[in-house]
């Protein structure tokens, strides 16, 4: 049996517009789907509504069954029942082949069925949701009657265990009150006690700490300065706790402490005593018979030794009688060893012995003085590293020029320099330094001595005396003036300049001696003369050399000067203004003196040629040294004098030469309202032979060179003073030019009287022969 499929509701008939247009409004089906699709379900109260009811109406299980059996059951001709036992739909029986009209169906069903029951159903709802509130708190109150049943018995115990604790309590507090006076007490001793702990670890020492300090069988070292230490803190603690104990005077105890801690510092100071005058005294044997300068450097300074110098400090009397010790141990080896030097060398003959370069006076000076330097560095160094001062070596590591300075400072000294005398530590080691090379004074003063007197080359002399001077300043800052060293080469300084003056003095007295050969022509400088010169020449470049040696060298111009440094400069370089009058004053009036009597003899021409000649020489040796900038004014004022004479002399020569000498002579000599065309000199026609023979002169070669200062030796002067002769030439015929063209002076014709010969009274084709500038150009 077959049915007909359910049509399709995309094939069901469309109603014609025509059928449906007359009453579109009177529809409810339409009037509900427009009102349908017309609803907003966008906002979230109809969103939770229409929730709420998708759980309350599932439909999920049902339309899968009916998809399952294919069929559904029904006994009623109403549309739809309900279940009132699993709340499920129950939906009439459909056949088979008839799926989709019953999926239709149950839709239907359900959603009439929730519009018609919805009411009954959420108020079912809300009684079976009721109803389960009802039995939860039924069992919470359950609970909570057993809790308050708990609290009660609680409640009731608790209650017994106060009342026993009150009945204990105060039958207990007389015990109590027993107990906490005991444990008050109990703290006050143990504070005590600690109190008591303290002060003894603080004001007292310990037994190991008395023996490091007064036995001597405990050496120094590293326990005792802490025993020291801790001893003197003591006594600052104890003079503090003493001053702060309140008005009735110093305690027994503080008393007792100091007293004891006094005792016993004492005891620490003479072991420190005893330990140090060992070892100096220990010195002489460890340095022996050595050559070497160097030994007081290479003996050992241990920090045991620089603490305890350090320490000795607080006893300066004790510390005195040590370095008294120190240095009687070190001058006898001091000398031993300066003497070897002298005379055997080094082990195995290095180096070898000074006196072997004896026969080399500045050599054998340098050695010596250059033994005793590096001896006092050596010295110097051991001092310092002693008294725990900080070095500071020059540069290329030379024991020379050893710098000091307390530790931490951060001040270096140039080698050369004056050292800053701060501090009694200074004090002590200029005192050691000098008892230590006092010996040393007699056999080097002997050596210098024979070695200075026996010169006679002022040159070596004035070499020796500058080395000796450079280490007296070197010495001066180094030991300090008042040294024995100091004063002995003070002396051998001295005596060096004696010898060294006393030459020049001699060569210059010897110059003045000196008669010169008149009948000789040669007007340069005379070989006495270069030679007295030369020795001038190489005594400045010895003192040029020591100044610039001196990096601290100051300008020596001032010979007033009060100031220490500037007068060891001064002496440091032997006077050099002294030095420059002893050799130059003899020189100039010896060459005075020899121009006169040539001048007397020959030409006095060739007499004031020679006097500058010999005076330009001096004074191209003295300009190459700026030093001697005092003695060239001089000298250059002397040339000045006699250049201008000389000037005088040449114009006067060629102007007698030319011709114009009367004709100037009468310019000159003219009385006022006086016609200078009725002196004979410049009546016209003298006048035109003068300046005919003038012209003449002008072809001459005399107008660039002038044979008379051929023999001068500076070119310069020759220039000079053939060129001002020549300007004072144009100037006369200017002058007589001038003169002629006035026609107060009667010449009737001055124009033709100029023009016919040459310069034709024109001054600057004058100036322009005699190549002189113009007036314009001047």
């Amino acid at each position: 049996m077959s049915s007909s499929p359910l049509p399709s509701l995309s094939t069901r008939p469309t109603p014609s517009p025509s059928s449906a247009s007359p009453q579109p409004h009177r529809n409810p089906v339409s009037l509900r789907l427009y009102k349908v699709l017309g609803a907003n379900f966008d906002d979230d109260a109809t969103k939770e509504a229409l929730n709420t009811l998708s759980e309350l109406y599932p439909t999920t299980g049902t339309i899968k069954q009916i998809k399952q059996d294919g069929d559904l059951s029904s006994d009623s001709d109403s549309d739809s029942d309900w279940d009132g036992q699993d709340g499920q739909l129950k939906l009439p029986q459909l056949p088979p082949n008839s799926i989709i009209s019953s999926e239709r169906r149950v839709t239907t069903g359900t959603a009439a069925l929730a519009r018609k029951n919805l009411r009954r159903d959420i108020e079912t709802k809300l009684a079976e949701t009721s109803r389960m509130f009802v039995k939860a708190f039924g069992e919470v109150d359950q609970k909570l009657d057993s809790l308050q049943e708990h609290i009660t018995a609680m409640r009731v115990q608790c209650d017994d265990a106060q009342a026993q604790l009150s009945s204990t309590n105060e039958a207990c507090k007389s015990l109590l009150e027993r107990a906490g006076n005991l444990r008050e007490q109990r703290q006050a001793i143990s504070t005590q006690q600690q109190i008591l702990s303290l002060f003894l670890h603080r004001f007292t020492l310990t037994p190991s700490d008395i023996s490091a300090l007064t036995s001597r069988d405990v050496p120094l070292g590293k326990s005792f300065f802490e025993a020291m230490d801790k001893a003197v803190k003591i006594r600052e603690d104890c003079r503090v706790l003493m001053g702060v104990g309140g008005e009735e005077g110093p305690s027994q105890v503080g008393l007792d402490i100091l007293t004891t801690t006094s005792s016993h510092l004492e005891q620490a100071y003479e072991k420190i005593f005893r330990y140090l005058t060992t070892e100096f005294q220990n010195l002489m044997g460890r340095g022996g018979d050595r050559v070497d300068p160097d030994y007081a450097g290479s003996l050992e300074v241990t920090p045991i030794m620089r603490e305890a110098v350090r320490r000795l400090r607080d006893r300066p009397e004790l510390l005195a009688e040590t370095l008294n010790t120190l240095s009687q141990s070190l001058s006898p080896t001091l000398l031993s060893s300066f003497l070897t030097a002298l005379t055997r060398g080094g082990p195995g003959g290095v180096p070898r012995p000074i006196e072997l370069h004896a026969h080399d006076p500045l050599r054998y000076v340098g050695d010596m003085m250059a033994w005793v330097h590096q001896a006092i560095a050596a010295e110097r160094e051991f001092l310092e590293s002693l008294f725990g001062l900080h070095e500071i070596k020059g540069a290329g590591g030379s024991s020379r020029g050893i710098d000091m300075v307390e530790e931490g400072e951060d001040e270096r000294r140039m080698i050369g320099s004056v050292r800053k005398r701060q501090g009694i530590e200074e004090e002590w080691i200029g005192e050691v330094m000098d008892r230590c090379v006092g010996k040393l004074c007699g056999p080097l003063k002997v050596r210098v001595q024979q070695t200075v007197r026996s010169q006679e080359s002022p040159i070596i002399s004035y070499k020796i005396a500058n080395l000796l001077q450079f280490y007296l300043v070197t010495m001066k800052r180094t030991i300090g003036e008042e040294a024995v060293l100091s004063k002995t080469l003070k002396e051998m300084t001295d005596i060096s300049f004696k010898v060294f003056f006393d030459g020049i003095e001699a060569q210059g007295r010897a110059l003045l001696r000196v008669t010169l050969d008149l009948d000789d022509p040669a007007l340069t400088p005379p070989a006495t003369v270069t030679e007295h010169i030369q020795t001038l020449r190489e005594i400045l470049s010895v003192y040029e050399s020591s100044h610039l040696d001196d990096e601290h060298a100051v300008p020596v111009s001032s010979s007033n000067s009060s100031e220490p440094h500037v007068k060891d400069e001064q002496l440091l370089f032997g006077g050099v203004d002294r030095i420059l009058d002893v050799m130059i004053d003899p020189a100039i009036e010896m060459c005075v003196a020899a121009s006169e009597a040539k001048s007397r003899f020959r030409r006095g021409w060739d007499g004031k040629v020679f006097a500058l000649n010999c005076l330009t020489y001096l004074q191209n040796v003295l300009e190459s040294y700026p030093f001697a900038g005092n003695k060239r004014k001089m000298l250059d004022d002397v040339i000045e004098e006699r250049v201008n004479d000389l000037i005088e002399e040449h114009y006067n020569n060629i102007l007698a030469d030319a011709n114009l000498n009367n004709a100037a002579v009468a310019c000159v000599t003219m009385a006022p309202g006086e016609k200078l065309s009725n002196i004979w000199a410049t009546t016209p026609p003298i006048l035109s032979g003068a300046l005919s023979k003038f012209s003449e002169w002008l072809s001459g070669l005399e107008v660039v060179h002038s044979p008379r200062l051929a023999q001068l030796t500076a070119q310069r002067l020759h220039t000079r003073i053939h060129q001002a002769a020549l300007e004072r030439l144009a100037n006369t015929y200017k002058l007589l030019c001038e003169l002629v063209r006035k026609p107060e002076n009667g010449y009737e014709a001055a124009s033709t009287l100029l023009g016919s010969q040459r310069p034709f009274g024109q001054i600057h084709l004058l100036r322009q022969i005699f190549g002189l500038p113009d007036d314009d150009e001047r």
